[in-house]
């Protein structure tokens, strides 16, 4: 196999430290190569010292595996400045079983790199990754406060109050002020309105639960919307591809604001729109053996940017007269709601990198035309 890098080094990083691997001709024997492996802090200084060590070793080729966080302070602080680095996907560099160190795992990554084998994944410039953070941050905080409403619903429903049978939202309006009234000592239901739902045992020990989760729930929408508002501020270079996005049916302002930070709102790092969709991970995967196609669920991709995808076609599939509606009828009919929504956030990718590639809106095909395109 040839070699593409003769000298090459491997990171197999952890918390506190990283083994590197390095790998250089041997002055021996022609064609072999000899490695040393040494072992290196994960503080500032101690990378700094990595750093200075591979340049005197005039490495071309530096190969980290993605795992977790502990990465970045390798990637970021000093590496990139001076030497070649790339970052590869730790499902994709796995080791031969029963053969898993710290050690060979750092040898593998060396050899692998020196050959060639391993893809470097998208590492975006610093003002997409912190964009990326700050859209990545509202997500969980959002998905929290949704959780929190469980918490409160499931509360009410130990006290046999049935707010949410009543009440389109109990965080609304009306309903936040019923549970208001509650936790103040109401027990009137007739002065609540609602005799049958509210009708209970709301005890003194609800009413501190609930006065909780209300002020958590408080807590995260005024976190919300303080990221809300950071977020419009670094998304001013990108209000043009932000509002050809909103052209998309089932995409609003904030599932653009996510698809644009996963992204970088730049399609020229993919080459095709299928490119985009396998690294979105809404395509399907491939497992053929003797002939036969075995298995073909979709493969791993950007958490966030598949989790913008699923609100999207579901915000789509419910947009009348549009073809993605069209489509996601006509495929539910034969192969089942969940792979006709993925087969919906796959036409809303492709779409979207034609019309970020091209600087054109999206252009609606109707619901007519499109059940005879999706048929």
């Amino acid at each position: 196999m040839d070699v593409l890098h003769e000298r090459c080094v491997g990171l197999d990083i952890s918390k506190k430290d990283a083994k590197a691997c390095v790998r250089t001709p041997s002055t021996k024997r022609r064609g072999s190569f000899t490695t040393e492996t040494t072992t290196w802090g994960s503080t500032t200084n101690a990378v700094l010292a990595l750093r200075d060590h591979l340049l005197a070793a005039r490495v071309t080729l530096v190969v980290i595996e993605a795992t977790s966080d502990y990465w970045k302070p390798f990637y970021y602080v000093a590496l990139p400045e001076d030497l070649n680095v790339i970052l590869v996907n730790a499902r994709q560099v796995k080791n031969l079983p029963r053969r898993k160190t710290d050690v060979s795992d750092a040898a593998w990554l060396a050899q692998l790199g020196a050959h060639g084998l391993v893809r470097p994944s998208f590492v975006p410039p610093e003002p997409i990754r912190e964009l990326r953070d700050l859209t990545r941050v509202r997500t969980t905080a959002t998905r929290e406060r949704g959780r929190v409403v469980q918490r409160l619903e499931k509360l009410l429903e130990d006290t046999g109050i049935k707010l949410s049978a009543v009440a389109s939202d109990i965080m609304g309006v009306s309903g936040r002020a019923m549970l208001e009234a509650l936790i103040r000592g109401e027990a009137d239901p007739q002065v609540l309105e609602l005799t049958e739902a509210l009708t209970g045992r709301f005890r003194e020990h609800h009413a501190f639960l609930a006065r909780l989760h209300l002020d958590h729930y408080d807590q995260l929408t005024t976190m919300i919307d303080q990221l809300t508002g950071r977020i419009a501020e670094a998304m001013t270079p990108f209000h043009g591809a932000l509002d050809l996005l909103d052209t998309i049916p089932g995409i609003n302002r904030a599932v653009a604001e996510v698809i644009t930070a996963e992204t970088g709102g730049d399609m020229n790092r993919f080459a095709t729109a299928k490119h985009l969709a396998s690294w979105a991970g809404v395509c399907p995967g491939h497992h053929e053996s003797a002939g036969r196609t075995r298995n073909t669920k979709v493969r791993p991709g950007n958490p966030y940017l598949k989790g913008a995808l699923g609100i999207a076609a579901f915000g789509a599939v419910r947009t009348k007269d549009t073809y993605l509606q069209a489509r996601y009828k006509r495929l539910t009919a034969r192969r089942g709601p969940l792979r006709a929504l993925v087969a919906v956030e796959h036409s809303i990718i492709t779409a979207l990198w034609h019309m970020l590639t091209d600087n054109v809106p999206y252009q609606e095909l109707g619901g007519v035309l499109g059940w005879r395109i999706a048929a």
